[in-house]
């Protein structure tokens, strides 16, 4: 049952919180706005439109900060409990660390669960505003695709484009092979490749097909053709952004096209993924270890404790940086890079817990 002891803890513990959180986003608007003014200025961006964005931009930082702030909030309020001397009646009344700990982790879990679905539904319909409103008024306009794109469309379909000019809408050196197996069947080159949006077509220009029966080959020079390719522009280029745009289930409908399409750089997409279920369960095991540390009264008082909470706070997104990057550069599994900073960080949060409730 929730005693009043825990209404209370709970009551300060999400309050310190959202308190927190509310002034970072602020201050991170604040920033954000200061480095943009320029160019809201410069494009006349109407104020309505720059509403919308900070409205999608304060969710990103939400979610962004959520595992870090959880814990600073931790820190923060059990110090207080601690320099009081409240821990201590509490305890003295025979209550065990084990029960004391208790509305930390009922408050811990619930806003775990309230940021697991933010992460995975709303938050990333949010950063899909903000992204087209920083594509639209901020970022530069991509005039050409990536260079040497190679695409996969269907089990036996290969397409390679070596540029996509976006200000002419033409593609440049393409080609499509159908392989049977080991065995290339059909290769069409065309110099030029320009889409149809609305019949969602291609048109192709100075083509050079060549087919292969067994021993037979045929070569046939064809000027221009139609054909129904499953790909548009947009697919030639790598928008790495574009993970932070999707919900969950539309990033793994996302990543088994890309999958299927022979994308080389999905460990980021992975990443993705899995660091929206990591990071809610990431702030659960900081809160132990906020309370674990912060619950002892010693000489320096809760500055003591917030500089140790914020020296914690740091190594742990080294680690989540070093992880990932070793998984988006390096090829290690994304799910154990996105999980070891979890994994290392339960053992120091045991180690903690069992020290602290003898």
């Amino acid at each position: 049952m929730i005693k009043t002891i825990d209404r209370y803890i709970l009551r300060q513990f999400i309050g310190t919180f959202f308190y927190a959180i509310a002034i970072m986003a602020v201050i991170a608007g604040v920033i954000d706005y200061s480095e943009k003014v320029n160019a809201f200025v410069s494009k006349n961006v109407p104020a309505s439109e720059i509403f919308i964005y900070f409205r999608s931009f304060i969710p990103h930082i939400i979610a962004l900060l959520f595992s870090l702030f959880i814990f600073i909030a931790t820190i923060f309020f059990t110090s207080r409990l601690a320099y009081k001397s409240e821990i201590i009646v509490i305890l003295a009344t025979g209550a065990s660390f084990d029960r004391f700990l208790r509305p930390y982790i009922i408050g811990s879990v619930f806003l775990a669960s309230v940021f697991l679905v933010l992460n995975h539904w709303l938050v990333p319909i949010a950063n899909k505003q903000r992204l087209e409103f920083e594509d639209k008024y901020i970022h530069s306009t991509v005039t050409v695709s990536d260079r040497n794109v190679h695409l996969r469309l269907s089990p036996e379909l290969f397409i390679s484009v070596q540029s996509y000019d976006y200000i002419t809408h033409t593609g440049y050196n393409f080609t499509a092979e159908k392989i049977d197996s080991t065995a290339l069947r059909e290769r069409i080159a065309a110099d030029r490749i320009t889409y149809d949006s609305v019949g969602k077509t291609w048109h192709l220009y100075d083509i050079v097909i060549r087919r292969n029966d067994g021993i037979r080959e045929q070569l046939e020079r064809v000027p221009d053709m139609i054909l129904p390719y499953p790909f548009t522009p947009a697919d030639l280029r790598n928008d790495e952004d574009i993970k932070e745009a999707l919900t969950t289930p539309q990033l793994n409908r996302f990543i088994a096209r890309e999958k299927l399409r022979g994308r080389e750089s999905l460990n980021f997409y992975y990443v993705e993924k899995y660091r929206r279920t990591a990071q809610p369960v990431a702030g659960i095991i900081l809160t132990i270890i906020g309370v674990c540390i912060a619950s002892r009264k010693i000489r320096g008082g809760s500055g003591l404790h917030l500089a140790l909470g914020i020296l914690i706070s740091a190594v742990y997104m080294l680690f989540l940086q070093f992880s990932t990057t070793f998984s988006t550069k390096a090829g290690l599994n994304p799910f154990i890079a996105v999980w070891i900073p979890n994994l290392i960080f339960s053992i120091v949060a045991f180690i903690l817990y069992r020290r602290q409730s003898r």
